[in-house]
C-alpha cells in the first residue's frame, strides 16, 4: 500500500503539470480538447491523491511502523480515532491532508462549471493545479510520507500528548478547510484578471465559497481555543500565539472581503479593493503554513523546525507577484462607476468596517513577525507578548463592535440628521441601559462596561431590523407574526443571516470582555481533606485517585465544590502520563456555567504528603464565546441558503426538457 502511495503521488504530480499545461494551450489557442484534457487530469489527480490518502491511513491503523511517519506519530496503544487524526498530526501528513481537501474543492469546482463560465475556467484550473503542484512537489521531493525505516522498531513514539484531545479531531480541519477553500475565489479572481472579465460574475460565482472558507476559519479559531482553554491548563483561550495570529490574519481580510463584496455588487464600487482582499486572504494562509512549518517563530502550535520555510516563501513571493502584477495590469479596467456619496451611509459604514479589520490584520502581522525581523536586522529576536496585541487590537476590536451595529440601520447613499436620530435613539438608549444593568451585577471595569453597553446597541439594532421587517410584512400581507418572520428571512437570507452572524460575534465580545476583565486567579497547595475558598465558590480537596494503563498513568483530585455550604458539584483535575512519549499534561476540570466558568487545575501532588497545588479561575461570562460560535454557524448556515431566485433556478433546471414537438406552456 505505501508503495502504491508513493507511486499514486508522483502520477498526480505529473498529471498535474499536464493539468496546467493542457488548460493555458488550450485557452491560448481556443481549442476545447485540450482544456477538456485540463479537467480530466484534475480528476485524475483528485483519484491519485484519494489513493495515497487511503494508503496513508491503511498504515497508520494497521501500525506499520517500518513506514517513518507512522513510527514518529503513532504507537500500538493509541485510540483509534487518534490514529486516524495523526492523518494531520506531523508535517507530511498533513501536507498530504491539505493536498487532498484542495483537491476535493477543485473537483466541486469542475463538476458547477463545467458548462459555465468557459473563458474562466481554463485559468482557474491552471491556478488551482499550480497550487496543487507545489504541495506534490514537497511531497515527492522534499516530505515523502511514505519514506520508510532501515529497521522496524518495535513500538511508535506515539501521538504528541497536547495532541490527544477530542478537539484534535475537529480543529485542524476546520482550520484547513478554511485556508484551502481560500483558493477557489483566488482562482476565479486571477482568471477574471487574465481574461480581463472584471465584472460582477467571478464575485457571484464564487460567493459560497467564500463564505464556506470564512466560517471554517471562524469554527477553526473558536476550536483551536477550545482546544487551548481544555488542554494547556492556563485559564485562557487565546494568548496571541504566532499560530494562533496566523489563523486569525486570513479570517481578518475574509471578514473584510464579504462586507465589501456588497458595495460592489450594489454601487459597482471598490473593485481593485475587492481583488487586493482576495488577493491578501490567499496570501495569508500561504504564510500561516509557513509560520506553522519553518520554524522560524517558536508556538507550542506548530511543528518542529523543517527546512521547508524557504520554500513556502518562495511560493509566497511568487504568489503576490503574479497576483499583484497582473492587478496593476488591469488597474484601469478596475475604475470604480460610482463615488462614496456622503460618510454617512452605509457604503462608509462598511469602508470604516474594511479598513478596522484590515488594520487589525496589520498590526497582527506586524506583532507576529517582528521577532523574526528584529532577529534579521539586529541578531537578537524581540519577542512582542500579549500586551502589545490588547493595547493595539483591543481599541479597533471595540471600533469594530460599534461599526457593527451602524451597519444595519443607516441608509445607503445618504443619511439626513433625522433618520439618524429615529434609527439611533432607541439603540443608544438600549445600550445605555445595558450598562447601568452590567454595573448593577458588579461588573465595575470601565472597559468591561463599554464593551457590554455597546453590545447592548449592537443587538438593540438588529432586533429593531428584524421586527421592523417582521411587521412590514403583516401590515402589507396579513401574515402572522411567526409566518412573516420565516418568511421575511427565508426571502432574504444573506441579509438576514448575516445578522445572526452579527448577533453571534456580539455574543463573543461579551464572553471576551467577561473573562478577560473579571477573571478571579489563585493558586495555593493545601492538605488533604483542607478547603479553599476562591470567589463565592468553597472547594474541598477529598484526596486523589489514581489509575493507569497500557497507554497513560494519571492522578485525579477529587475536589467537591460549595456555594453558600450547598455542595453543587464534584470535579477531577487530573495529571496524565503518556507512557510511550514520557510526557506528562495536565487535564483541566471545568464547571461551565451561563454566569461563570469554574475552572480547576492540578498544578502539583506530592504522594507522601499528600499535599495538592491547584490553581483555580473563576471565568465570568466565558461560556458566551461558544454560544456565541453557534449562533455564528447558524448563521452562515441562513447566509449560505438560496434565496428566492436561486431556488427558482434550481427548480426550472431539474425539470425535464421538452420533447421535440411538443407544445410548452408559456
Amino acid at each position: 500500500m505505501t508503495h502504491l502511495g508513493s507511486l499514486a503521488l508522483s502520477l498526480a504530480f505529473l498529471l498535474a503539470v499536464h493539468a496546467i499545461a493542457a488548460s493555458l494551450w488550450g485557452a491560448w489557442r481556443r481549442h476545447p480538447a485540450w482544456i477538456q484534457s485540463g479537467v480530466h487530469a484534475v480528476y485524475a489527480v483528485f483519484a491519485c491523491v484519494v489513493v495515497a490518502v487511503i494508503a496513508l491511513l491503511h498504515a497508520l491503523i494497521t501500525r506499520d511502523f517500518n513506514v517513518e511517519y507512522v513510527a514518529a506519530y503513532s504507537s500500538s496503544t493509541l485510540p483509534l480515532h487518534y490514529t486516524i487524526a495523526a492523518l494531520w498530526g506531523g508535517q507530511k501528513g498533513s501536507l498530504l491532508f491539505w493536498t487532498f481537501i484542495l483537491m476535493v474543492f477543485a473537483t466541486i469546482v469542475h463538476l458547477q462549471n463545467r458548462n459555465r463560465h468557459r473563458d474562466l475556467m481554463p485559468y482557474v484550473t491552471a491556478t488551482l493545479m499550480t497550487i496543487a503542484l507545489f504541495f506534490l512537489g514537497l511531497l515527492c521531493f522534499l516530505t515523502p510520507p511514505f519514506e520508510r525505516l532501515t529497521f522496524t522498531p518495535q513500538e511508535g513514539s506515539d501521538l504528541n500528548p497536547l495532541l490527544q484531545n477530542y478537539w484534535m479531531t475537529v480543529h485542524p480541519p476546520s482550520l484547513y478547510l478554511g485556508y484551502v477553500g481560500a483558493s477557489v475565489p483566488f482562482a476565479f479572481a486571477l482568471a477574471a484578471l487574465v481574461t480581463g472579465r472584471l465584472s460582477d460574475e467571478w464575485i457571484r460565482t464564487t460567493r459560497r465559497w467564500a463564505l464556506t472558507s470564512w466560517f471554517f476559519l471562524s469554527i477553526g479559531n473558536l476550536l483551536g481555543g477550545r482546544w487551548a482553554y481544555e488542554v494547556l491548563g492556563w485559564g485562557g483561550y487565546w494568548a496571541w500565539d504566532p499560530v494562533e495570529n496566523a489563523a486569525l490574519m486570513p479570517w481578518l481580510t475574509a471578514t473584510a472581503y464579504l462586507h465589501s463584496v456588497m458595495i460592489q455588487e450594489k454601487k459597482n464600487m471598490l473593485k481593485v479593493w475587492n481583488m487586493v482582499l482576495v488577493i491578501l486572504t490567499f496570501a495569508l494562509t500561504i504564510f500561516g503554513t509557513f509560520i506553522t512549518r519553518s520554524g522560524v517563530i517558536s508556538s507550542v502550535h506548530s511543528f518542529t523546525q523543517s527546512g521547508l520555510g524557504p520554500y513556502f516563501l518562495t511560493f509566497l513571493i511568487f504568489v503576490l507577484v503574479v497576483s499583484f502584477g497582473l492587478l496593476f495590469y488591469r488597474l484601469p479596467e478596475l475604475k470604480s462607476d460610482n463615488q462614496l456619496d456622503s460618510f454617512l451611509s452605509r457604503e462608509a459604514a462598511f469602508l470604516f468596517n474594511n479598513l478596522v479589520l484590515v488594520g487589525l490584520a496589520f498590526a497582527t502581522f506586524w506583532g507576529t513577525v517582528f521577532p523574526i525581523l528584529s532577529e534579521w536586522v539586529r541578531g537578537v529576536k524581540i519577542t512582542v507578548g500579549p500586551p502589545f496585541f490588547n493595547k493595539v487590537n483591543g481599541p479597533l476590536g471595540v471600533l469594530l463592535l460599534f461599526l457593527t451595529g451602524v451597519g444595519p440601520v443607516i441608509a445607503w447613499r445618504r443619511a439626513s440628521l433625522h433618520s439618524l436620530r429615529r434609527s439611533f435613539f432607541l439603540p443608544l438608549v438600549t445600550g445605555l441601559l445595558t450598562g447601568i444593568l452590567f454595573l448593577a451585577l458588579g461588573y465595575g471595569n470601565y472597559y468591561g462596561l463599554v464593551i457590554f453597553s455597546l453590545a447592548g446597541f449592537v443587538l438593540a439594532t438588529i432586533v429593531a431590523e428584524f421586527l421592523r421587517g417582521t411587521r412590514a410584512r403583516q401590515a402589507m400581507l396579513h401574515e402572522s407574526l411567526p409566518r412573516a418572520f420565516a418568511r421575511l428571512v427565508s426571502k432574504n437570507p444573506r441579509r438576514y443571516g448575516g445578522y445572526v452572524v452579527h448577533i453571534g460575534v456580539v455574543l463573543i465580545f461579551i464572553g471576551i470582555a467577561g473573562s478577560s476583565f473579571f477573571k478571579i486567579e489563585k493558586q495555593l497547595t493545601v492538605n488533604k481533606g483542607e478547603q479553599f475558598q476562591v470567589g463565592r465558590y468553597t472547594l474541598h480537596y477529598t484526596e486523589v485517585k489514581s489509575t493507569e494503563d497500557a497507554h497513560i498513568a494519571s492522578q485525579a483530585a477529587v475536589v467537591d465544590v460549595y456555594v453558600n455550604g450547598h455542595k453543587i458539584d464534584t470535579l477531577y483535575p487530573e495529571k496524565r502520563f503518556y507512557k510511550r512519549q514520557n510526557q506528562p499534561t495536565t487535564e483541566v476540570a471545568i464547571r461551565p456555567t451561563l454566569r461563570e466558568d469554574l475552572y480547576v487545575v492540578l498544578g502539583s501532588y506530592d504522594a507522601p504528603s499528600q499535599l495538592a497545588t491547584f490553581q483555580v479561575f473563576v471565568n465570568p461570562l466565558l461560556s458566551w464565546i461558544w454560544i456565541g460560535g453557534l449562533v455564528l454557524v447558524l448563521g452562515t448556515c441562513i447566509t449560505m441558503a438560496p434565496n428566492p431566485a436561486e431556488r427558482r433556478a434550481l427548480v426550472l433546471a431539474r425539470m425535464p426538457a421538452p420533447r421535440t414537438g411538443e407544445a410548452v406552456a408559456e
